[in-house]
This record gives structure tokens, sequence and C-alpha cells, in this order.
């Protein structure tokens, strides 16, 4: 029993720790939402506005006010700094996690409560968004604590956690919108439905001081926003990013109505085949109270985002928590080891190859000349550390599968825990080194240099952050610098000052020069 050995529980629980701050900072920023969130951050200071976000000196109306307010508070803290702008995501992250363990700790038990929380800490889509300076940790955290708050009220019928589930809604309605409001309201409809319950979920969807709780943290900024920008913020924030996010494909992020069939299993690895073994047991969970209500909320956030027009991964893990802990509580039904072992043990393998694989690509036909150039120094980068981490990873993996005397859980568990490791020490770095290093450099280049500064045809708003300066978008003009793609530079008319992958600084030739 994992609860009865001390010092595995205690290593279970710095996991959170391990995975969410661990060289924070150790990698640039990437673009584009990354790039995109930390400088319209910094333009609020620059601006002297804390109501209203631009990115390079245009409206942003991409998500509400909380998650540029909390970035803020880091960069006022630590400065301009990677780690300071994903700081608020590594906090998210790590609370989502804990709160998943103290919620199955009342209803699973402490050993499955101790397994959700490795599940939470160690899968590597919670890892990417939990690393992200971007607003999807903190509605993670929001939506797993709505909903356990939302279970709590319907389990005990106590008033107390049902407000509590209005205060994780409203901030949820200020981090990212809508959907804030959707996942917890149709999760739990669809609960009392299957229950015949449908009073009782009138009555806690439209309890008076909840709804006052919602109007006092939501109405004052999105009524500033409204009074502020008028029209704008309707086109941008509710019909854009929010109706025709649904509605179309927006930005190019389609995707097939099974898209998130392989989405889930990816986003969870390494607990991918614990997650598919845990299918089976769908009928006889819903025979639990508890367990229907988690696997309701999985679905219906599986089923909605299946419907919607645009795709991203990150979308279904609005469904990811009540995962950790249906997996967690399956997981003395494993049989098969090998079945189990195979993800974890690929993807170590992967890591390792990685670079030898960039720098195929870089060598080929594949794509197109930036991104052969971005990939072209993924070996050099790479270095003698990078190997000896994911191999010694990988070799430290297979001793613990052949020589361990250990059941498939807690193998796994060490099995994701050295995924980490090699994921924040060395993987994450290498690849923000190979991918966003030059547009870093040549932000730095520019920054050396008393000219005016435009991103031509180019879409890296990192350049300004390191910049500390807001660089428009736009064809250079006279006396300008261009940061922009080098498969993006006209054949004549301009002189390239700085080069590095496939980033390059140009400027206009002039009929003098």
């Amino acid at each position: 029993m994992l609860s009865r050995n001390r010092v595995v529980v205690t290593l279970i629980l710095l996991l959170p720790l391990l995975s969410y701050f661990l060289r924070l900072g150790g990698s640039p920023l990437f673009d584009v939402d990354e790039g995109a969130f930390s400088e319209a951050t910094r333009e609020m200071f620059e601006r002297g506005d804390f109501l209203s976000t631009y990115l390079n000196g245009e409206h942003r109306f991409d998500k509400p006010i909380l998650v540029y307010w909390l970035q803020a508070l880091g960069y006022l803290i630590f400065g301009a700094s990677e780690w300071a702008f994903r700081l608020p995501s590594a906090l998210a992250a790590t609370v989502w996690s804990y709160a998943t363990w103290h919620f199955a700790r009342q209803r699973f038990g402490p050993d499955t409560a101790l397994a959700a929380l490795a599940v939470a800490a160690t899968a590597i889509g919670p890892f990417a968004i939990g690393r992200a300076a971007t607003a999807d940790a903190l509605l993670n955290m929001l939506l797993a604590l709505a909903l356990f708050d939302a279970w709590r009220h319907l389990e005990s019928g106590q008033r107390t956690p049902l407000l509590r589930s209005y205060v994780w809604i409203g901030l949820g309605v200020l981090t990212k919108g809508p959907i804030a409001l959707i996942v917890p309201g149709t999760v739990t409809l669809l609960y009392c439905a299957s229950r015949g319950e449908w009073r009782r979920w009138v009555r806690s969807v439209f309890d008076p001081v909840g709804w006052t709780i919602l109007a006092v943290l939501v109405v004052p900024w999105y009524a500033a926003a409204l009074l502020i920008h008028g029209h704008k913020f309707i086109d941008g924030f509710i019909l854009k990013h929010n109706v025709q996010r649904f509605t179309g494909t927006l930005e190019g992020h389609a995707g097939s109505l099974f898209y998130y069939v392989i989405a889930v299993p990816l986003l969870l690895l390494p607990w991918t085949s614990p997650l598919i073994a845990s299918l089976r047991n769908i009928r006889a969970d819903t025979h639990t109270s508890v367990r229907r209500f988690l696997w309701i909320w999985a679905g219906f956030v599986v089923v909605f985002f299946s419907l919607s027009g645009t795709k991203l991964p990150h979308y279904v893990l609005y469904g990811a928590t009540p995962l950790f802990l249906l997996v967690a509580a399956h997981r003395d039904e494993l049989r098969r080891s090998w079945v189990h072992y195979a993800p974890p043990t690929a993807l170590l393998a992967l890591l390792f190859v990685l670079p030898l694989v960039f720098n195929l690509l870089s060598a080929s036909s594949a794509g197109n000349a930036y991104y052969r150039a971005q990939l072209a120094e993924s070996l050099h980068l790479a270095g003698w550390q990078y190997y000896a981490v994911t191999l010694g990873c990988l070799l430290l993996w297979l001793a613990v599968i052949w020589r361990l005397q250990a059941g498939i859980w807690m193998k796994m568990m060490i099995g994701a825990t050295l995924q980490i490791v090699a994921l924040t020490t060395v993987v994450v770095p290498w690849a923000g080194a190979v991918l966003q290093g030059p547009q870093k450099a040549a932000a730095a280049f520019v920054r050396e240099r008393d000219e005016p500064v435009v991103l031509w045809r180019f879409d890296a708003p990192s350049v300004s952050v390191y910049r500390e300066a807001v660089t428009p978008s736009g064809a250079p003009g006279p006396g300008e610098l261009a940061i922009t793609r080098i498969d993006r530079i006209p054949e004549t008319g301009y002189e390239t000052l700085f080069r590095k992958g496939g980033v390059a600084v140009v400027r206009e030739v002039t009929a003098k020069e």
C-alpha cells in the first residue's frame, strides 16, 4: 500500500513541484501563444492600462483579463523573464494537482489519491500547459475546483460548496469566458438528469446568492471592457473568439470529428494504456454516483469539443481531471504489463533520438525553408548533456521494467517521473533553443540598434517581449529594420544584417546604397 511508505508518499507529493517548477524559465517563450500573452502583459505596464489588453499596439480580445493580471504580478515582482510570465500557470497546475489529490482522498482513499496526483502531475498534456504562459492551466484549475465543489454540494446538500463553485466559475469567466459556465452547468445538468433530479439542478443553478457572487466577480470588468471598446469588444471577444471559434474554424485549427479520440490518449502519456483499460469499466462505474459524475464530466468535454469547428489539443484537457481519478481508481486491475510499459518506453526512446530526427528533417525537402533552417542546429544544440540525461532515463526505465520487484502501477509512476526529469532538465530547454532561440537572438540584435523595427510577414510576438518594445507588423519603410522568416525575403532589394536559423533581420537597400 502506497500510504504505508512515508518516503514514497513524500516523493509522490513532491511531483507537482518537480513537474511545474523545475527549470520553469529554462526555455525561451514559445510563439505564438506564450509570446502573445506575455507581450500583452508587458504592454499593460508600457501603456499604464490594466483594464485592456493590446498586442503590439493592436487590440487583443482573445481572452478576458484575469491571467494578464496574474502575469502582471509576476512581472512586477520578478521582471520580464520567462519564469515570471509562466509562474501563474505553474502555480495553477500545482493547485490543480493537489486539489485532485484532496478530492480523491475523501472519496477513493489515500492510495488512489496519491495515484491520481501522480497522473495529474506527470501526464504530458497538463505538463505542457502547466509550464506555458497562457490561460489554460488557470482555467483547468478553476474548472476542477468548480466541479469538485459542485459534487460536494450534490453529495451532501450543503450550500457552502455550491457557493464556492460560483466563485470558481466567476474567476473562470474572467479567465477564458463562457466556457467556464458551460462545462460545470452542463456536466451537473447531465448528472442530475441521469438521476431524475431536475429540480435539484434548477435550485443549484439559479441560487440567488450564487448569482450575486458571479455578478460581483464578472460584471465590473466586462462592463468596463464594453464601455471602453464598445462593439469592438463584442465583435472581437464574444463573436470571434467564442461564437466563431465553436461554429467555424478559427486560425486554421481544424480537425475531424474523431480528433480528440486520438488527442486524449496522447495528452495523457505515459498513462495511455491505463486510460484505455479504464474504459472497460464505464458501465460498472455508472452504478457508483461519483464515478458516474466523473465519466459524464469527461464524456461531455470530449463530445462538446468534437462538435466544435476549431480544434486544439488542450481544449479536451477541461475533461482530463476526472480521467486522472478514474485511471487511478482502476490501477489494480491492470494486466499484461508490456502493453502499459510500451508508451513510456516509446516516448523515452523518442526523446533520445529527437535531435537526430530534427536533423534529418532539416536536411530533407519536408516542410519549408524556414522550419528546415530552424531545425538545422538541433544536433549541435543538444550537446552531451542532452544525450546523457535522455539515455540515462531510458536505461533506468528499462532497468525498472526488468529488475525492480514491484507492481505495474509503481513501475509506471517511476517511468512517468523519469519522463518528467528528461523533459524539464534537457528536452524542453533544448526544444526552446532550437525553435525559439533565433527569435530571441534577433530581438537582442535589434535591441542594440537605435532604429525602428517591424515584424514582416512573421507572427512572433516573443520578439517584442525580448525587445521590451512594441514591434508593429508590416513591410519595412525607409530606415526601418524588419525581422522576418528567411523564406519570405524578396530575392532583391533587401540586405540581411543578421541571420540565425530561419530568422533574419533585413533592411531595404536604397538606390543610393
